[in-house]
């Protein structure tokens, strides 16, 4: 059975079916082919609990927040700031790329829009400044990943639907993993640059009078950041409660800003709902495909022949990690979360590692399943902006910051406390 479900969805993804078809379509052939009793007459049903979960309802704000801050025309002005207080790194603005990723991360939600927000304004730097092509841009698509790490985070939000696991915690579990990724990612810029000084491009000139006029530029995600984390933290409002919230702040300030008009709402609510199709439809399809598997008995053969291999702790997470690192190859993320989370989880559970801990690992193999071909997402987003070239060149830039992730997930595994300390003292232990 696995075998056959293995070739069915490796066909399909290979001949460019859209993944929610793939993963309905597998679900109803396993049906057919295995099942005593009509599983699909029971897809009414999951469609229905699928979509009607209430903290579901924070994606499509997350989503639209995203997009008003796209549209708002701040990001320039944060992407300018900080790069006047980066650019003396060897590197360069390529350090700004990261770090205005890691500030954008932390309103977005979005991996793709922050990719897409700072490509936007990045990328005409590479021939002005004479960077390395490869290296700046895998800056940007790498910095990209660290929006569904830094909280707030949509994959954090469907990861604790899916394991009934808190997502304050979650987010309180990212913020030293993410901070420390965004490092890891500058330190292989500065490496590079400092083995070759011609990648880190001319020097942006700058002093300290200008570096303090533009801190005011760093107000507005700083603002969104403390209405969407905050009001979640002080108890005013759920995790769906401050989406709404974040919404409502991130269009005061496109208001302030004077780009509040119809047709900017319309670009908003247009990208809100595309964006918004897509992942439901990914929900609902990978949601009744779970159900096919656990029906069927794949899910229990899984994990009964993973404990059966009597792999250690670090073992079995190694094998879990290659894994995904394969995976991520051939599926989109959110599809791909969604669908190994009802038989890799329990695995991860009961070899010992902590449900919070494990959501930020299977985050960080996340991010690694956006930068690397050839479905890596963020490579085809920054690839568009760019609109010459091989898409080599991206994909060549990018690879090396998936060994940052890897250090990390080291890092982690020899560490948990760099992902539990912050829930378990703010929170007390779960």
């Amino acid at each position: 059975m696995l075998a056959t479900a293995l070739l069915l969805l490796l066909f399909m993804l290979a001949v460019s079916v859209p993944v929610a078809a793939v993963m309905g379509v597998l679900g109803i052939a396993l049906d057919n082919m295995f099942s005593f009793m009509p599983l699909q007459r029971a897809m009414g049903e999951i469609l229905w609990n699928s979509s009607s979960e209430y903290i579901l309802i924070a994606v499509p704000l997350f989503v639209m927040l995203g997009e008003i801050l796209l549209r708002a025309g701040i990001a320039e002005r944060v992407y300018n700031a900080i790069a006047q207080w980066l650019s003396w790194l060897p590197g360069g603005l390529m350090h700004a790329n990261i770090g205005a990723s890691a500030m954008f991360a932390a309103t977005s939600g979005s991996s793709v829009a922050t990719a897409a927000t700072i490509g936007t304004v990045a990328i005409p730097q590479i021939a002005k400044r004479g960077y390395d092509e490869r290296l700046f841009l895998g800056t940007i698509a790498a910095g990209g990943t660290l929006g569904i790490l830094i909280p707030p985070s949509i994959n954090f939000i469907i990861y604790g639907l899916l394991t009934s696991t808190s997502v304050p915690r979650l987010y309180l579990a990212g913020f030293i993993p993410g901070a420390l990724l965004a490092s890891l990612f500058m330190v292989i810029v500065l490496i590079a640059c400092l083995i070759d000084p011609k990648k880190g491009g001319e020097k942006m000139e700058t002093s300290w009078s200008e570096r303090f006029r533009v801190l005011p530029s760093l107000i507005p995600p700083m603002f969104i950041f403390l209405v969407v984390v905050g009001a979640i933290y002080a108890g005013i409002a759920t995790p769906t409660e401050a989406a709404s919230l974040g919404v409502v702040a991130a269009l005061i300030l496109a208001w302030w800003e004077g780009k509040l008009t119809l047709q900017m709402l319309r670009a908003v609510g247009e990208g809100t709902m595309r964006t918004t199709a897509m992942i439901m439809m990914i929900i609902i399809a990978a949601q009744f495909l779970n159900f096919v598997l656990a029906a069927i008995g794949i899910t229990d053969a899984v994990a009964k022949t993973m404990e059966s291999m009597g792999l250690g702790k670090i073992t079995t997470m190694l094998v879990i990690v290659v894994f995904y690192l394969v995976l991520g190859c051939f599926m989109e993320t959110i599809s791909m979360m969604i669908l190994t989370t009802p038989f890799i989880f329990p695995i991860v559970t009961n070899v010992g590692w902590d449900p919070i801990w494990w959501g930020i690992v299977l985050t960080i193999l996340i991010e690694a399943a956006l930068i690397t071909p050839p479905v890596g997402l963020n490579l085809y987003v920054v690839q568009g902006m760019r609109e010459r070239g091989p898409v080599s060149d991206v994909i060549q830039g990018a690879l090396p910051f998936v060994g940052a992730m890897m250090v990390l997930i080291g890092l982690l595994m020899a560490f948990p406390d760099l992902a539990l300390w912050l829930p378990n003292y703010v929170m007390g232990k779960g």
